[in-house]
């Protein structure tokens, strides 16, 4: 998925309801929810090479607000012109169970500019105060002067990523420019090649000091993410050798400016798609995370079936296992199945139980569940799961002491050759002081 400018449709909030019924629509339980957007609609990632609804309908010239911003069955509300609705206390439903571990860090991509910035806060109400740790947007990929992130919003990114030392920042970048171009295998097999020759190195730096300059130099950095599918220009299929080598070389070029503190992160879709994604992974000393994108699709497959499927949830996990690197989804949510609560409640504990380093749900029709109406049962589940949750620091894990191994024999004298290579050898190695006594 990449960005695309796309209007969110936006929900008309019901006003002037008597207190006993707003007191019983918030008992009622949460429900999708919306926020009012300006008239220039919002940038978002679009599904592109996949079919993409269309925007919802507007309401007609004079028509009157809809009362449905809250559920409350059986309760006419009428329209009255007051300038606002008053602010009501959010109440976790108490029918919910708290998780017996803290949750992931999560947050929810919900506009790639200043627009994504502002409604993290109002997500954050929604959900009843939960913190949200990640903020998530994508370069545009149309020219490099975009992909060497000359783009105005991330000043705004910078800023609410430095409000709070505890969250992050994860950035999406394009590897080619023309990216949603349509550009054929052909000039992506050339492209490739130059880009492993270093041609385009110079704009991978001209990003890393900007970053830097921002004062957000432990971004997390999604290259090329889907690699792994036919929509991207950045795509792998055409030639995995080279697109190996270009990404070796962005991740050396970016890591060489000083004041970085960058993780790099691995991102195919879900399942085989054109190539299988194992066939693209450049290895473990450029990667620092493993993540996945992934939808609810396609039309008919269970949650069952997208943990089982060859390089499917399940292989995730397991390679990242292999590697020793942590998870990540930085793209996942609704799609081909429809308003699907129990992928949403199957999704929500597959993360619980697997810990990635952090989550973003891809927050617009048809995948979200806050600024999309269309899915209000999905939306309820993922309040309910969230709703109020601070999430746990994210560990790091520490590098492992070498074992202390068996006590050194007597008239032996210990080589320093240093912690790491005595922690692979098992232990540490000696000279024998009596090995004069031993000859002959």
């Amino acid at each position: 998925m990449a960005p695309q400018h796309r209007r969110v449709r936006a929900r008309a909030l019901a006003v002037g309801a008597a207190a006993v019924a707003v007191s019983a629509a918030l008992v009622a339980g949460p429900a999708a929810g919306a926020v009012p957007m300006d008239e220039t609609g919002a940038a978002l990632p679009g599904p592109t090479g996949r079919p993409t609804p269309a925007a919802g309908a507007q309401p007609a010239p004079g028509a009157q607000p809809a009362a449905s911003a809250f559920p409350t069955p059986d309760i006419h509300v009428p329209a009255v012109s007051v300038p606002e609705l008053p602010a009501f206390p959010e109440v976790r439903p108490p029918s919910v169970p708290a998780p017996a571990k803290g949750v992931p860090p999560f947050g929810a991509f919900l506009a790639s500019d200043e627009r994504g910035v502002e409604r993290m806060e109002q997500l954050s109400r929604w959900l009843g105060g939960a913190e949200l740790r990640v903020g998530h947007t994508y370069l545009p990929g149309n020219h490099w002067r975009d992909i060497e992130g000359d783009v105005g919003f991330l000043q705004a990114w910078a800023d609410w990523r430095n409000a709070d030392a505890k969250r992050m920042l994860v950035l999406n970048v394009p590897l080619q420019e023309r990216n949603e171009a349509g550009v054929p295998d052909e000039e992506v097999r050339e492209l490739l090649r130059r880009g492993a020759a270093g041609e385009f190195d110079h704009h991978f730096r001209a990003l890393a000091e900007r970053l830097v300059a921002l004062k957000i130099p432990d971004t997390v950095l999604v290259l090329g993410w889907e690699m792994n599918g036919v929509t991207y220009t950045h795509r792998c299929g055409p030639d995995p050798e080279n697109w190996k080598k270009y990404w070796n070389r962005i991740v050396t070029t970016m890591r060489s400016v000083p004041g970085q503190k960058f993780r790099f992160e691995f991102t195919p879709n879900r399942g085989r798609d054109a190539v299988p994604w194992t066939t693209c992974y450049p290895g473990d000393d450029t990667v620092d995370i493993i993540g996945m994108d992934s939808y609810d699709q396609p039309r008919g497959m269970s949650f069952d079936e997208q943990v089982k499927e060859p390089y499917g949830l399940q292989a995730h996990v397991d390679f990242a296992k292999a590697h020793g690197k942590p998870i990540a989804y930085p793209e996942w949510g609704l799609f081909r199945n429809g308003d699907n609560p129990e992928y949403m409640r199957r999704m929500l504990a597959w993360m619980q139980q697997h810990r990635p380093l952090y989550h973003t749900v891809t927050d617009y029709c048809p995948h979200g569940v806050w600024q999309c109406d269309d899915n209000p049962d999905s939306s309820r589940v993922f309040r309910n799961a969230l709703h109020g949750r601070t999430p746990e620091d994210p560990q790091t894990p520490a590098p492992a002491e070498p074992p202390s191994g068996p006590q050194l024999p007597e008239h032996c004298m210990p080589l320093d050759l240093g912690r790491w290579v005595e922690h692979w050898l098992g232990g540490k190695l000696c000279l024998r002081l009596d090995w004069w006594t031993r000859s002959g």
